[in-house]
């Protein structure tokens, strides 16, 4: 008896979140960078870009319903490579290009791709296909090594960008798929120190990132130079009180606030649509979450589990250092809040990954009762207190 092909009430809910944070996202890029664009000669300019890249993105991720993870096992080896020469390509003059001081893009023409952006889901993607290959043998370190080089790889070619907040962001995902993968408490202990103990080091091998740390310590120290932009997020949430002063109608977007359209756009939605706008906003990036960890509950495969568990990882953990950046929780570092920021790449990217979870979930209504095979993943029990299993 197979289940019924109608889409379920959890993938309707994922789609309308999607569609709505991509909208909303046209909205606030509009509201954000209409007069610092309107100063350049075309104030819809980024309305235009963002517009581009959520039919661009709705197009991949309508694609990617129709295409089984399953099959795509045996090219995750592929995906590191391509995701590295990408990042690589970044350094080479005339292809990488450089802004602000930092080299993260790659110059298309009439089209820029950030490369850091696709390594994130190329490690998810790696991770889900080893951890699950390898279940058996998963407390034996030497399991864990492939994972670890290519978290490391990506790493290291994130920082020398530099971004940081893309580091920490691959380094926390690579933790959170290990923990699902099943590594022992003793390694998640080893692996988890080290970790730990990077950040401090990576903050201090850098002068400006050391800066950065003590604008984040006392952003008033220095209002006009490293703790100018928090001291302008935070004065842009401060307005903003209870109900916001109203859409479009946010001050700190007439150059006050730098990256308005970008990594501190969520300041703008504070001032604008106040605590109660913002905080919609947070619950519909939890539900989002939520819906895609059931559909990996769901999941007929340990493989597709721990992909879409993944994939709501990194849209969790990017949520979370992206407001807490910009409600000054820790240092200030760039990190586009995902589905809103202005930025091509990263809708495309993050709506590609919503189409295969979309899939899985599709494969898992699809699956005859009497198929699925009956095997433990004793983390995904724990966390969610319910005992499911995956074939």
């Amino acid at each position: 008896m197979k289940v019924k092909n109608k889409p379920s009430g959890v993938e309707i809910v994922v789609i309308l979140c999607v569609a709505f944070l991509s909208v909303f996202g046209c909205i606030m890029v509009y509201s954000a960078s209409c007069y610092s664009a309107g100063r350049l000669g075309n104030e819809y300019f980024f309305l235009i870009k963002q517009i581009i890249g959520v039919l661009l993105g709705a197009l991949c991720l309508f694609v990617c319903t129709f295409i089984n993870p399953e099959k795509l096992k045996k090219f995750k080896w592929i995906a590191v490579i391509v995701s590295a020469v990408l990042l690589v390509l970044v350094f080479i003059p005339g292809i990488g290009i450089e802004n602000y001081g930092a080299r993260r893009w790659i110059g298309l023409g009439f089209f820029t791709l950030q490369p850091s952006e696709i390594a994130k889901f190329a490690l998810v993607f790696f991770c889900a296909v080893h951890l699950s290959e390898n279940y058996d043998k998963v407390k034996k370190f030497k399991t864990l090594l492939p994972p670890l080089l290519v978290g490391g790889i990506f790493c290291g070619l994130v920082i020398l960008e530099p971004n940081m907040s893309i580091t920490m962001c691959i380094g926390l995902v690579l933790v959170i798929m290990l923990f699902l993968g099943g590594i022992s408490a003793k390694h998640f202990a080893c692996l988890a120190v080290p970790g730990v103990l990077a950040v401090p080091a990576l903050i201090f091998m850098e002068p400006y990132r050391v800066k950065r740390l003590m604008a984040f310590l006392n952003p008033w120290a220095s209002p006009q130079a490293e703790g100018f932009q928090l001291i302008q997020s935070l004065y842009g949430l401060g307005a903003g009180g209870l109900f916001g002063v109203g859409l479009f109608n946010s001050r700190q977007k007439y150059s006050f606030l730098p990256f308005a359209e970008s990594d501190f756009i969520f300041s703008i939605i504070g001032e604008e649509l106040g605590f109660i706008g913002a905080m919609f906003i947070v619950l519909v990036f939890a539900v989002l979450v939520v819906c895609l960890i059931i559909i990996a509950r769901r999941a007929k495969t340990r493989f597709s589990m721990l992909l879409v568990a993944g994939v709501a990882s990194v849209i969790a953990v990017q949520t979370i250092l992206n407001i807490a950046v910009v409600t000054g929780s820790i240092p200030p570092t760039g990190l586009p809040l995902p589905f809103i920021s202005a930025g091509s790449t990263s809708l495309i990217v993050f709506m590609s990954a919503i189409g295969i979870c979309l899939n899985v979930s599709k494969q898992s209504r699809q699956t005859n009762v009497g198929d699925v095979t009956i095997i433990e993943n004793k983390r995904m029990n724990k966390l969610f207190k319910k005992v499911k299993t995956y074939k």
